[in-house]
């Protein structure tokens, strides 16, 4: 495949831009990246030509954060604080989850990713209703062709009891979900253990997952420091903060994704760093549900790994990663009062190779380099949005949208082009998935428009 004419945004060590450029990619790989007009000798050997004219050749996003099952629920319940969202909006309908509704929702909630630029996506998926419910969301992940990280959540204490699991079968879902899908078509799907929230999980259970992830190969993904009422909880049950807490069980590392991370302090700072444990950002949810503004220049000086994430789209209510881009960025701004304190060109860094080391595959996708995965997008850059682009970072994150999306490739393969998904039926997607959702607020005797609205 060869991807010409368009300015290629590599987002490598030195913020190369070819403009314009060429991406020649060989299988699944980015082979040769170049400036000006490709060789004759490639274009002659190229399967498929994408013409990038008038756009911008870029990594493709990773959202590092969401509950894929929540495409369901956004908008339930706005205007309120992280507790009582979960108590009010989630856990009522939640329990009644089951594997065909919660396909339905991967799909739509994975095409929305795919729409808003994210082609590898992690789930923090914590419900377990129905023993299908892992598979089903794989399956989505795997008909969309996007690169998956199935991170299965677990609470087995002080959360709603249907929704509560043991360490031992936590780890033997996991196990389940492994053996079908880790490491499937060439490592694009895999899977890890997702403690759910410090408050949630003891500490012997804590050991006993994360030392299964670990004998895996695999990460952990944990929500952590995410509202200052939750820290307080910490504080006052095991007289340490959430950092210290992970930090004291031997979790702190490399493998361990830290969602959030709004309320961590100097201290905790230092040890994320030292441990090089990864920071999943969430901006826009964490505005949504007024949880706080997450220590991101701290993280940056000390050289912490930042990855970004929309979360999930009960709380946010999108999955639209050109939003958390500009949202990163102003976030910061406004909080410091310091126009300068980030730049499009390290919140790209954050989305693309941030989210690649948050997946547990830094340096294998996340930039446009030979050997690296071939994970790319085409950002149209001459849209009424867009134009006129005087600098090309700027524009990604400042002005593009999802509907300036002309062009997806996942893994050398092309799933998004002129702006139409090539393998599924969109309109089918979204025609199931109003009668899932029916299906489900109806079980869970919840009436709003969408089981009013039978048309």
């Amino acid at each position: 495949m060869l991807v010409r004419g368009g300015a290629v945004v590599a987002v490598d060590d030195v913020g190369t831009v070819h403009d314009p450029g060429w991406v020649y990619v060989r299988g699944n790989r980015v082979a040769e990246v170049g400036a000006g007009e490709p060789p004759s000798s490639r274009l002659a050997q190229a399967g498929e030509v994408i013409d990038a004219a008038g756009g911008a050749v870029m990594p493709g996003m990773t959202n590092a954060h969401t509950h894929l099952f929540q495409t369901m629920f956004r908008g339930l319940a706005d205007d309120k604080s992280l507790l009582d969202w979960l108590r009010d909006c989630i856990w009522p309908a939640a329990i009644h989850l089951d594997a065909e509704i919660a396909h339905a929702a991967a799909l739509v909630g994975l095409v929305e990713n795919l729409r808003g630029g994210a082609t590898a996506v992690i789930d923090h998926q914590y419900i377990h209703t129905d023993e299908g419910i892992n598979d089903a969301v794989c399956r989505a992940a795997d008909q969309l062709g996007v690169r998956f990280l199935l991170a299965h959540g677990w609470a087995d204490r002080n959360y709603h009891p249907a929704l509560e699991q043991t360490a031992d079968q936590a780890v033997a879902r996991a196990e389940a979900a492994r053996s079908r899908w880790d490491g499937h078509h060439d490592d694009r799907i895999r899977v890890e253990l997702a403690p759910l929230i410090p408050w949630g999980c003891s500490d012997e259970a804590m050991r006993t997952t994360v030392a299964a992830a670990r004998s895996w190969g695999r990460g952990t993904h944990i929500h952590c420091a995410e509202t200052a009422v939750e820290v307080d909880m910490s504080l006052e049950e095991r007289g340490v903060r959430h950092v210290t807490w992970l930090d004291s069980l031997g979790v702190l590392g490399p493998d361990l994704q830290l969602a959030h991370s709004v309320w961590v302090d100097d201290d905790e700072l230092d040890l994320i760093a030292a441990s090089g444990s990864v920071v999943v950002h969430c901006p826009v949810s964490n505005m949504y549900l007024a949880s706080g503004v997450a220590p991101i220049a701290g993280m940056r000086a000390r050289g912490i790994t930042v990855a970004l994430a929309s979360d999930g789209p009960g709380s946010n209510n999108r999955q639209d990663m050109f939003e958390v881009l500009k949202a990163t960025v102003l976030l910061q701004k406004v909080h410091h009062l310091d126009a300068l304190v980030l730049q499009p060109a390290d919140v790209l860094q954050m989305a693309c190779r941030g989210g690649a080391a948050a997946f547990g595959m830094p340096d294998s996708f996340g930039a446009l380099v030979e050997g690296q995965r071939a994970d790319l997008l085409v950002v149209d850059l001459r849209s009424p949005f867009v134009a006129p682009v005087h600098r090309i970072p700027s524009a990604l994150v400042y002005n593009a949208t999802p509907r300036d999306l002309r062009d997806v490739v996942v893994d050398g393969r092309i799933v998004i082009r002129d702006g139409a998904l090539v393998a599924v039926d969109e309109r089918q997607i979204m025609a199931r998935a109003g009668d899932a959702a029916r299906r489900l607020f109806d079980r869970a005797g919840i009436s709003t428009r969408v089981t009013r609205n039978r048309s």
